[in-house]
């Protein structure tokens, strides 16, 4: 099962090499024809938790900057922690004009809608369409909220943050022990997390079971944790011992460093 685990977060990570502006790399290039709508209200209401396991997104400090993508760049919560820049385009009656460009972090997923046609109305997550669903104060920055759906152009950005990558540790079922990792700088979406207690020598590879939520099934309470990270973009940071032995279920740390 583990294995199992392991080749299917290796595939996610192949095929997101393949999607137009989804690896972190890649900072530069304008990508063209997606469009962005809202949900929620202007205090964030409606956005909030989200597919990516983030919880509260004002504890976790990304607050309303934040957008749920389609399933053709969600790719199955990989995209999770990445940012994007999305401008307005080519609509004279719905995009604000100067109004340059809105940065927010993908925490959440815009579900297809399979029993509708593609090109229909209100089906602008079905593949393979790009689309961007944007907290309501992000939407406003850049159309009118009255137009509900606007062409628009986007591209990835390095995420600012700060302080050091967060480490937040759950229990999982039997003896799985479950770690979200929040907060990433630089590219901001998790490729690959591997784990290293005190008293055992050897890094030990964790599996991706939702967003940026990583999971491992060898016991290691009473140890201090040491944590291999890598982004999208190929970078790797090395947190040794992030966390301390006397850690507890619930608890999060600060990692200190970060991309």
């Amino acid at each position: 099962m583990a294995m199992l685990k392991y080749l299917l977060t290796t595939a996610s990570v192949f095929i997101s090499l393949l999607v137009p502006g989804m690896r972190g790399d890649d900072m530069t290039t304008w990508f063209t024809g997606a469009h962005a709508s809202l949900y929620g209200d202007m205090q964030g209401r409606g956005t909030m938790e989200g597919e990516c396991g983030y919880g509260d997104l004002n504890k976790r400090e990304y607050n309303l900057q934040t957008a749920a993508l389609s399933k053709a760049l969600f790719n199955d919560g990989l995209a999770c922690g990445a940012c994007f820049a999305i401008m307005c385009v080519d609509d004279k009656k719905g995009c604000k004009p100067s109004a340059g460009s809105a940065v927010v972090t993908a925490t959440d997923y815009c579900p297809p809608i399979y029993t509708k046609p593609p090109n229909g109305t209100n089906n602008w997550c079905n593949p393979p369409l790009k689309h961007f669903k944007l907290s309501m104060p992000m939407f406003t920055r850049i159309a009118e909220e009255k137009v509900g759906v606007v062409p628009v152009v986007y591209r990835r950005v390095p995420c600012a943050k700060g302080g050091g990558v967060k480490f937040q540790l759950f229990k999982g079922n039997s003896n799985l022990m479950r770690v979200l990792l929040y907060n990433v700088a630089g590219a901001g979406d998790v490729s690959n997390v591997k784990i290293k207690g005190s008293i055992i020598s050897g890094w030990l590879q964790m599996s991706r079971i939702q967003g940026q939520t990583w999971e491992i099934g060898t016991d290691l309470q009473g140890q201090s944790l040491s944590f291999q990270v890598t982004t999208s973009d190929g970078k790797m940071v090395e947190f040794d011992n992030a966390v301390d032995k006397t850690w507890q279920f619930g608890e999060t740390f600060d990692g200190i460093k970060n991309f």
